[in-house]
């Protein structure tokens, strides 16, 4: 069956999504599904790696590691013809109507560019820590408290977000510390008050390293010698947004760094989307998920519509009408 994308330049993809996470992944089923001429470029970074089980996605009764998510994901959207490249890309410019999207592989051209590049949690600059991550030492209370349930636990951090943080954890047990790694505290006088009130330990001397076995946390080596026994470690060190490209492209950033998208995911620049974790969303799975599935849906409209104004549609039909069946048999 002729396809409406067998009538463009076959050299420039309807849509490119840069990333392949979750957010990315799910733009691509929607829009493989709406028949549009799709790639995916990815370089495998998504922080979903970092997950061994997943336990909060809808559907997933017994939870489900990000790898295998992931996985599924980019299976299903390519039994909706869209395509990938494992590559990563460097440059992004917009030429006219016409987007160039520079790899360190290859060079690729689009009408449309989602942009699903995610972030990076920062871990601890503390020995032992990244053999632990995912396992024993977590950056979202919101996904893993519940995995930490009657356990000792450490919140690495020194601002209002770590004393939130160790607030929170008091849902899931009774015995939290705060540890600064060294770092002088910065928050608030509040935030001093609510650690007195809630008889929350801090320890404010550097940690030299953490003990662990196979991936689990057992302790925090200070360097004064004081030895804590713990089983899990959070941290507030911050976030890194991947949001170079849209810079290239002179997108609007919020005051946080990261890119300011519509109700339709749109971007201040126009045929730019953004979905995921590099937007102010919650980061989430099932949050950037649903991002990217807003974010397919817009741009399948917006193509629909462009199809419609530049008359692409109707050669489009115009092709049906002499070489298709068109008319149901008895009408």
């Amino acid at each position: 069956m002729l396809q409406y994308k067998d009538l463009d330049d076959p050299r420039v993809r309807e849509v490119i999504i840069i990333g392949g996470g979750v957010a990315g992944l799910s733009a691509a089923i929607y829009l493989g599904r709406a028949q549009r001429d799709t790639l995916v470029i990815s370089s495998g970074r998504s922080m979903a790696h970092w997950e061994p089980i997943v336990g909060n996605y809808l559907g997933f009764s017994d939870g489900i590691s990000g790898d295998e998510l992931v996985r599924q994901g980019r299976l299903q959207a390519e039994r909706h013809d869209v395509h990938f490249a494992d590559d990563r890309v460097e440059e992004l410019r917009a030429y006219g109507t016409e987007f160039v999207v520079r790899g360190r592989k290859s060079t690729y051209h689009a009408k449309r560019i989602l942009l699903a590049t995610g972030i990076f949690h920062l871990p601890p600059e503390i020995r032992g820590v990244s053999e632990c991550l995912g396992h024993s030492m977590f950056f979202c209370k919101d996904c893993d408290g519940i995995r930490v349930r009657e356990k000792r636990i450490a919140i690495c951090g020194a601002n209002d977000e770590a004393v939130e943080y160790a607030l929170g954890m008091l849902l899931y047990s009774p015995c939290v510390m705060i540890a600064t790694n060294g770092e002088k505290p910065h928050w608030s006088e509040q935030h001093a008050r609510w650690i007195e009130e809630y008889e929350i330990p801090v320890h404010l001397g550097r940690i030299h390293d953490v003990e662990h076995e196979e991936r689990q946390v057992l302790g925090l080596h200070f360097e004064d010698g004081q030895e804590v026994k713990i089983d899990n470690i959070f941290t507030t060190r911050g976030d890194i947004f991947h949001t170079g490209l849209a810079e290239q492209l002179g997108a609007e950033l919020d005051e946080e760094g990261q890119i300011k998208v519509d109700a339709k995911m749109r971007t201040s620049v126009p045929n730019v989307y953004a979905a995921g974790c590099v937007t102010p969303a919650n980061c989430q799975m099932i949050i950037a998920a649903g991002q990217g599935a807003t974010a397919g849906q817009a741009i399948n409209r917006d193509l629909f519509e462009e199809g419609l104004q530049t008359h692409t549609l109707r050669r489009f039909r115009a092709i049906q009408l002499l070489e298709e069946e068109t008319v149901p048999e008895g009408v």
